[in-house]
């Protein structure tokens, strides 16, 4: 391959790669622009009807932390019932032998 045909392949490939990170700063720009419309309106919303909003959201995150407890006290169980069964094997093997 020929340095032209080298170069011309380069800035081939930089013209794609251009294309395709502009098409995905639209998309970012276009979510931010969403974001910040519906910030805008949710801003107009009546104190009460806020209220209501925000409550849920604290819900669901209320929620989402006692899943993720959950979940985290099923691995301490798990951990701690092989632990019990390495030492129940550990035990039987030190009877075995004596």
């Amino acid at each position: 391959m020929g340095i032209k045909a080298f170069f011309k392949k380069a800035f081939n490939d930089m013209k794609e790669s251009t294309k395709a990170q502009h098409e995905v700063d639209k998309a970012n720009f276009a979510a931010a622009k969403a974001e910040a419309k519906a910030t805008w309106e949710e801003a107009k919303m009546p104190p009460s009807q806020r209220q209501a909003k925000m409550q849920e959201e604290r819900e669901a995150q209320i929620a989402a932390a006692n899943e993720r407890k959950a979940a985290a006290e099923a691995r301490i169980d798990a951990a701690k019932e092989k632990e019990k069964e390495k030492e129940k094997h550990k035990q039987n093997f030190n009877i075995s032998v004596v």
